[in-house]
């Protein structure tokens, strides 16, 4: 059976001028949560936002779930100001802790899903002991650090490969993707068994995010038609 497909599109591809009222064109037009790409010129070659512009669009009123994605190192510290500022999710890269088990159970006890992004180069092995501590899987399907960028078809194996590890457990982890996603390469995504797509360029950068939005939705029906004719 299929998985609803949830799209989370990513701040750093928005109007920051203007940033609640994007905020709010999306979730009216139908996005499940919103991508806060938080990078710190260090871990990755790009500056954006911090703990301070999630807790004043949290005081303006902004209720939706914000999936943080920690691109900062070290990220131990910044987890805790995260949570407090009214982060829903925070996904953190192995490399970026010293102590990825101590992270993540730092993440849960502060009442956040708990997440583990993987870069393209990135192997599997780090989850493997990890399972019961996860809530989300995040794929990057571009190197982390800029938007814009095409999304990398040889991550798609890594993308199957976690879908199936994922359904020989017990323990329900969002499979998410985030790099490149637009009406075409959602359906690749798809049908390598991803369920959340984070989609920057492609929606903000849009004339009609709305209408980005429902083609996206289109393209993960078509999808889904196509895996279900195919009896998968």
């Amino acid at each position: 059976m299929s998985r609803p497909a949830l799209l989370a599109p990513s701040l750093i591809s928005a109007d920051f001028s203007r940033l609640g009222a994007a905020i709010d064109t999306v979730l009216a037009a139908g996005a499940d949560m919103i991508h806060y790409d938080v990078m710190d010129h260090h871990y990755v070659p790009n500056l954006t936002v911090g703990p301070l512009v999630l807790a004043s669009l949290r005081r303006a009123g902004c209720t939706a779930e914000f999936d943080v994605h920690l691109m900062v190192e070290p990220v131990d510290e910044l987890v805790e100001e995260f949570a407090h500022a009214g982060a829903r999710t925070l996904i953190v890269h192995p490399a970026a802790t010293r102590h990825l088990d101590r992270t993540l159970a730092r993440i849960r006890a502060l009442g956040c899903r708990a997440g583990v992004a993987l870069n393209p180069a990135d192997g599997l092995e780090v989850l493997r002991y990890e399972r019961s501590a996860l809530d989300v899987v995040l794929v990057m399907t571009v190197n982390p650090g800029f938007s814009g960028q095409k999304f990398l078809p040889h991550v798609l194996p890594k993308i199957r490969e976690l879908r199936r590890w994922i359904d020989e457990g017990s323990t329900p982890i969002r499979l998410e993707v985030d790099g490149g996603i637009d009406a075409a390469t959602i359906v690749e995504a798809r049908r390598a068994g991803a369920e959340a797509f984070v989609a920057g360029s492609s929606v903000f950068g849009a004339a009609d995010p709305a209408a980005a939005l429902a083609a996206l939705r289109r393209a993960v029906a078509r999808a889904d038609e196509e895996t279900l004719a195919a009896g998968g």
